[in-house]
């Protein structure tokens, strides 16, 4: 027992010089904030209007810009109608030894405005792109990383064991990635939903599940959690579905079935 907690004593010894702000403490921003505050790692957070239950060690300051201040690591979580005012609150206290990660779910292009807009004071920037719930792995989940700051990011965290993919220097290559693959899974999800909407009202469910679990693999339970997931997220996920929008437009894409998915998350709301 004397050893285990010593491992976690020197664990979280490592990571004491380490200085992360949190923009952003709404469901993904509070869990990351959590579980690298039970990580040892000094954890400065903001929220205009905080809900969640935060760890008793993370330093709440007035102001992006007060917590971005004293950081080495810059998590913006917002949503990605704020991300550029963030940046902009942020801007004059980025400097090359800071790494601003911009998390938020917004078309490649935005990711890559705001790297224009703030690449003058040399700050280190990651278009970070979180490929799944977050809860329940939360800080674990799976990151895909791109940017001229990806690979000193995961460097800078490596005893934390995070799940971090760095694909490129390239602005823009995570989220595009990110995207393309949340036109497959909201665009079952929002098929998945209108039928069984529908099986109900023929009170047909039953038949239904039967017809969609032959399309999934036979999973039934995937069927609740498409159907539950997009109700519990549908605010979160209507905005990653207009990012795809603005994303497909901008190649000339039609997004007649992004569309459709990003509707049926609004009446979901």
């Amino acid at each position: 027992m004397v050893g285990t907690k010593n491992m976690v004593t020197n664990f979280k010894n490592m990571n004491d010089n380490l200085t992360i702000a949190i923009l952003g403490l709404g469901e993904a921003g509070s869990h990351f904030a959590n579980d690298l505050a039970d990580l040892g790692v000094k954890i400065i957070g903001f929220d205009p209007n905080p809900k969640r239950v935060l760890h008793p060690t993370i330093e709440m300051k007035s102001s992006n810009l007060e917590a971005a201040r004293e950081a080495t690591i810059i998590f913006s979580v917002n949503l990605s109608s704020v991300s550029e005012e963030v940046a902009r609150e942020v801007f004059p206290v980025l400097d090359a030894s800071k790494i601003y990660l911009e998390m938020n779910t917004s078309s490649p292009d935005k990711k890559i405005a705001i790297f224009e807009m703030i690449k003058s004071t040399c700050v280190k920037y990651v278009d970070l792109a979180i490929m799944a719930p977050v809860p329940p792995k939360g800080i674990k989940t799976p990151f895909l990383a791109s940017g001229n700051g990806a690979k000193t990011f995961q460097e800078k965290v490596a005893d934390l064991g995070l799940d971090i993919t760095v694909l490129s220097e390239e602005v823009g290559e995570a989220s595009t990635r990110k995207l393309l693959r949340s036109i497959v899974y909201k665009g079952v999800a929002a098929v998945i939903c209108e039928a069984m909407e529908a099986g109900r009202k023929y009170d047909l469910e039953s038949y239904i599940r039967e017809q969609i679990s032959s399309v999934i693999g036979g999973n039934d339970g995937l069927i609740d959690r498409f159907v539950e997931g997009s109700k519990t997220h549908a605010l979160r996920r209507m905005h990653e579905m207009e990012a795809v929008v603005e994303m497909l437009e901008n190649q000339g894409i039609d997004p007649i079935v992004s569309k459709a998915a990003r509707q049926n998350l609004e009446k979901l709301l």
